[in-house]
């Protein structure tokens, strides 16, 4: 039975919804109102400054690793600690504490693969920054570092073992699940993209500051 209490915790760890607490606790907001209207990181930078963004950031991806992390802190061998991660996004996107309205699951699976496999995430964040710097758009690097990552985990066991020592076709299958739920996500995202409306940050080589809006 500590299995399934592990996975209750696990999502309701995921389902701490940060930015709605931390804007309602620290600067009297609900980011909800305000924005993209998303409770997550990108959307709590824009709203409530970078202070509040960092804070969101790191927590959105602990609430992933230590959910991650449950199975060997108890000392349960017989589960993939996958399924706790997942349970942990699940949380996240679908947060029983706010409505069961969330974020767009990012840094949440992030943290399962710091969690996980720690040098597998430093490689998935490296791809992330990459992207990140080429486009200066969140939206468009987290679709993009998505597919990547995805492929990464078939490709990378054979190719270069120290940074993925083995296949876990689990793994994949989440990857898989994860990058499709974080198209279907950015769906507003992907229109702005294509009318070039889409915010961008203020760096990298198309940030906002390269490309003032009119």
């Amino acid at each position: 039975m500590t299995k399934y209490y592990l996975f209750l915790v696990a999502y309701l760890l995921g389902s701490i919804p940060s930015g709605v607490w931390i804007g309602k606790i620290f600067y009297h907001k609900d980011i909800r109102q305000f924005g993209s209207g998303n409770t997550g990181t990108t959307n709590t930078f824009r709203v409530l400054g970078k202070k509040a963004g960092i804070a969101v950031l790191i927590i959105d991806i602990l609430k992933g690793t230590l959910a991650t992390m449950l199975p060997t802190l108890f000392g349960i061998t017989q589960v993939n600690p996958l399924i706790f991660g997942v349970a942990a996004i699940i949380g996240h996107t679908f947060p029983i504490f706010a409505h069961f309205k969330g974020g767009k699951a990012v840094a949440t699976s992030a943290g399962m693969l710091l969690g996980y496999q720690p040098i597998f995430f430093i490689y998935s964040c490296a791809i992330f920054i990459i992207c990140l710097f080429i486009t200066s758009m969140v939206s468009l690097s987290s679709m993009i570092a998505a597919i990547l990552i995805t492929l990464s985990t078939i490709f990378l066991p054979y190719i270069c073992p120290v940074l993925l020592p083995k296949h876990n076709l689990l793994l994949t299958i989440i990857a898989i699940c994860v990058s499709t739920f974080i198209f279907y996500r950015h769906k507003d995202n992907i229109k702005r993209i294509k009318n070039g409306t889409e915010s961008r940050v203020p760096f990298g080589l198309n940030s906002s500051k390269n490309n003032p809006q009119k």
